[in-house]
């Protein structure tokens, strides 16, 4: 019997198994390395896809942060403007009133140096007719001296000085 190839039944016996047993090794193996490969590639994928995910919340996060960040950074700006808007408010409002104030203590001084120069006046006017009748009585002392006591002078120069008035004194 020739053989083709110098194939027997036992060499094609022999690599039947052999190839049986490399596939139950196979097998064997790739439960035993394989699948854990597997599981630790698909677990490293799964880790990385959510470290991704995570990244790509945070970054919508952040985003979302800096919007609100801004938005407070425009409303601090039109609050910093309303405050001075205010502050100048109260400043005008201030002058103003100060401005008041002083123009009726202006006002209280002027009056109260319109009455003193009133009283002033009135007391000038007094004492100017106490001299006039100082000076009256003195020429009429004079010349009637020698004739008229003091009580008759004193009763003369009153009528005289009621006849004339208190007009002809406050000229």
């Amino acid at each position: 019997m020739t053989r083709l190839f110098d194939l027997d039944f036992q060499l094609l016996h022999d690599t039947v198994l052999a190839a049986i047993a490399v596939f139950v090794l196979f097998l064997f193996l790739s439960y035993l390395l394989f699948n854990p490969v597997r599981k630790m590639l698909e677990d490293r994928k799964m880790k990385i896809k959510t470290d991704l995910d995570t990244a790509k919340l945070d970054k919508e996060d952040a985003a979302a942060l800096k919007a609100e960040y801004d938005a407070k950074l425009k409303n601090i700006e039109k609050e910093a403007e309303e405050i001075l808007s205010e502050a100048r408010q109260k400043a005008l409002k201030n002058e103003a009133r100060i401005v008041e104030e002083a123009k009726e203590e202006a006002s209280r001084i002027i009056k109260r140096a319109n009455e003193e120069a009133i009283l002033e006046k009135k007391r000038a006017m007094d004492e100017m007719k106490q001299e006039v009748i100082g000076i009256a009585s003195m020429m009429a002392q004079k010349v009637v001296s020698a004739s008229i006591d003091t009580t008759i002078q004193d009763t003369l120069v009153e009528e005289t000085l009621k006849e004339m008035g208190d007009s002809t004194w406050q000229n």
